[in-house]
């Protein structure tokens, strides 16, 4: 894609609009293709609806919906179920659900503190799912490549072993990439630069007989939440989103209209990096007084306990540490308060930055926001109520991620998945 380039994301019900019949101008088959990923894509969004609501949603003919759920059908990918009256009047209809059972996208994320493999059925469904620790950044390169390969190994023998078959595998990675070559070109939170991840991957699993493998994709971890996290709220009519990773580095998806934004090279939503401290403090690319400093991992930790404190303990699960963080909290511990509250007045700081230059509808605090950003989630909507120049912060609602630190993986899985709906038939 060229200048801003974007990733459509899907639709809302209501624009589940299809190519009624050839123009003349387009071929048959691509016309077909097109209609079959619209009813497609109408199931995943908006749930089972017999084939009557399917052509009103779509707007294609009757005798057209019957011959692509019938087409479906025989591919696997769609099921029909129990009749089931839609209205409060007419006949029941034979509703068509999503199948796709034998189908699956795997989502890999090399995070810093972590290696997550994730896999979900053709409905969001998982089916295979494992993380382990790991300080990426220390254990270097090869080694976390090799750790990586083989628990991808293990997780390609499982589904092998249940008669599932990966359409795609994507791997999420915190840092700039180049995703035509699958190259991490810069990504100072792990320590790598023009790592060819995806080739490095694939030919550990060759050499582990892991068998005949899917295409391999790589991509910003940041841009992948963004895609789990809108598939959460798709439908739903939220078209403009702000999707804010927690971890060590601070990125950001963001969606407009309907479509991940990438920018001109790919590198929008680095907005980890806006030089926004006030204290100059160092950040891990290199330069001085990043937002991350100020609200990323390290900063609330640092915050809240010396550097002895079983807090900063990398064998300890992540979340039982902000687990503990969370009790000290509670129990009112007045370093944690303090902590806690400039953590909060940074944050909120940058999101009404972020809220005045996107005016999104809603922005999703990911990462390790998800496990303490309740309490302190009251402050910063009214920061953005108080900060942002538009009234009533622009309609911008802030939120809790449900899905945490599963994120980047899941969204990795869902963009493998979207070979199937772009391309329903071989």
């Amino acid at each position: 894609m060229g200048e801003h380039e974007v990733t459509d994301l899907g639709t809302a019900p209501a624009s589940h609009t299809a190519p009624a019949e050839p123009s003349g101008t387009r071929d048959r088959p691509s016309i077909r293709r097109t209609n079959l990923g619209a009813v497609l894509g109408l199931l995943r969004d908006s749930g089972p609806r017999s084939r009557a609501q399917i052509a009103t949603d779509t707007a294609l003919p009757k005798p057209t919906v019957t011959s692509l759920v019938a087409e479906l059908v025989g591919l696997g990918l769609v099921r029909e179920g129990p009749a089931q009256r839609e209205g409060a009047v007419g006949r029941p209809g034979t509703l068509v659900h999503l199948d796709g059972g034998g189908l699956c996208g795997v989502g890999v994320e090399i995070s810093t503190s972590y290696v997550h493999v994730l896999a979900l059925a053709l409905d969001g469904t998982p089916v295979y799912g494992h993380r382990v620790p790991l300080a990426v950044k220390d254990e270097g390169t090869e080694a976390t490549l090799d750790l990586t390969a083989r628990h991808v190994a293990d997780c390609l023998s499982v589904l092998s072993g249940e008669g599932l078959r990966p359409v795609g595998l994507t791997l999420a990675v915190p840092g700039v990439v180049d995703r035509a070559s699958a190259t991490v070109s810069f990504a100072p939170g792990i320590g790598w630069r023009d790592v060819a991840v995806a080739d490095a991957l694939r030919t550990r699993l060759e050499r582990a007989g892991a068998g005949t493998l899917p295409p391999i994709a790589l991509d910003n971890d940041a841009k992948l939440a963004a895609l789990a996290e809108y598939a959460q709220v798709r439908g739903s009519g939220v078209r403009d989103m702000l999707s804010l990773t927690g971890e060590r580095g601070i990125g950001a998806g963001i969606v407009n209209d309907g479509r991940l934004l990438r920018g001109a090279d790919g590198f929008a939503g680095e907005v980890g990096h806006m030089p926004l401290d006030p204290a100059r403090n160092p950040c891990v690319c290199g330069r001085h007084g990043c937002w991350e400093t100020m609200v990323g991992l390290d900063a609330i930790l640092r915050l809240a306990a010396r550097g002895s404190d079983p807090l900063h303990d990398p064998d300890i699960a992540l979340e039982n540490r902000l687990a503990d963080l969370r009790r000290r909290a509670e129990a009112g511990d007045p370093r944690t308060a303090e902590a806690l509250d400039r953590v909060a007045h940074d944050l909120g700081l940058g999101l009404a930055l972020l809220a005045d230059v996107l005016n999104p509808r809603l922005i999703v605090l990911g990462g390790y926001f998800t496990y303490i950003g309740d309490l302190f989630l009251d402050r910063l909507r009214e920061m953005l109520r108080t900060r942002v120049m538009a009234p009533r912060a622009g309609g911008c609602e802030v939120r809790l991620s449900a899905l945490g630190f599963a994120a980047a993986a899941r969204g990795g899985a869902h963009l493998a998945l979207d070979a199937v709906y772009q391309r329903p038939v071989p």
